[in-house]
């Protein structure tokens, strides 16, 4: 194992004091043992801080940054990433679970895919609920826990523009030339997978492991449920940023087919603005549309 890459697992949490330790533990427990952990608590206003320097006590070699007043998760990302040292990236929120065979098959993957410049690497997850119970997973598999229906491997750029596939970001680990390359995660926005997804295609390839590797929990308060609030603050936030990823998917498009995929996904943000009554975002659409069609 000493040959093969460093994995740096940064763990993001924030109000995550239920979950935290069994997410840390699931890093420690991984049967590929070339690993440094980093924590990054983004301000925390429950007991998250407490549990993970108690933690601590027994791990003193792992790094924790705590911030002094909440960034969000983009900031605190990037700004733990400053300190990783791994050829390979895994972000993990405080809430999901890593199986312990997960780092292996994701390196595995990496070193043994079957495409030139592979950037990304992802596979499947188990969906948990608030209490462990099984809800699900993320992509439906057969008796035999294989993905009926693969997603997207290799240049994915048009999938992810026209949403023909999805990426599970909790199963995904980075190779940190992708990182580099983007200058992280974009700060500006409220959420970052998307916006990565979309401009790591342009430029790299993507390679999917058909394999359940990780639990991902969904909670009340889950990324997932925020994007139909009406007249909420953090949908409009989430739902502000995605039109900002479209505005760079735009620029970057060359041709037609590219701009009638990306026609799919504007008209998708388009209704979920309507429908949250976000009639100025609604508004800031029509123009971006405009100029699609006129591209396509």
């Amino acid at each position: 194992m000493q040959d093969l890459p460093l994995v740096s697992v940064i763990c993001l949490c924030y109000n995550h004091e239920k979950f935290v330790v069994e997410s840390l533990n699931s890093v420690l427990n991984q049967s590929y043992k070339n690993i440094e952990l980093l924590i990054a608590d983004d301000c925390s206003n429950d007991e998250s801080r407490e549990i993970i320097e108690n933690w601590l006590k027994n791990h003193p070699n792992i790094l924790f940054i705590s911030n002094e007043t909440n960034s969000g998760n983009t900031k605190t990302f990037n700004n733990a990433l400053q300190f990783a040292k791994g050829d390979y990236i895994v972000d993990l929120a405080a809430d999901d679970v890593l199986f312990p065979d997960c780092i292996e098959k994701q390196i595995n993957a990496f070193l043994n895919s079957g495409f030139e410049n592979t950037g990304i690497v992802y596979g499947n997850a188990e969906l948990i609920s608030e209490n462990n119970a099984h809800l699900g997973y993320y992509y439906e598999v057969s008796t035999e826990k294989k993905t009926i229906e693969k997603p997207a491997s290799g240049d994915i750029y048009l999938a992810m523009l026209s949403q023909s596939s999805k990426i599970c970001s909790v199963s995904s680990m980075i190779k940190r030339d992708v990182l580099e390359r983007l200058n992280g995660y974009d700060e500006n926005l409220a959420y970052e997978d998307l916006d990565l997804w979309i401009l790591a295609s342009r430029i790299y390839n993507f390679e999917f492991i058909d394999s359940i590797i990780v639990q991902k929990r969904e909670l009340a308060n889950s990324l997932g449920s925020q994007f139909y609030k009406k007249s909420d603050a953090r949908t409009k936030k989430i739902n502000r940023s995605s039109y900002l990823v479209i505005k760079k998917a735009i620029a970057m498009n060359k041709n037609k087919q590219e701009n009638k995929a990306l026609l799919k996904r504007l008209h998708y943000e388009m209704m979920k603005a309507y429908k949250t009554l976000d009639f100025l975002l609604f508004m800031k659409y029509i123009p971006l549309e405009m100029q699609l069609r006129f591209n396509s």
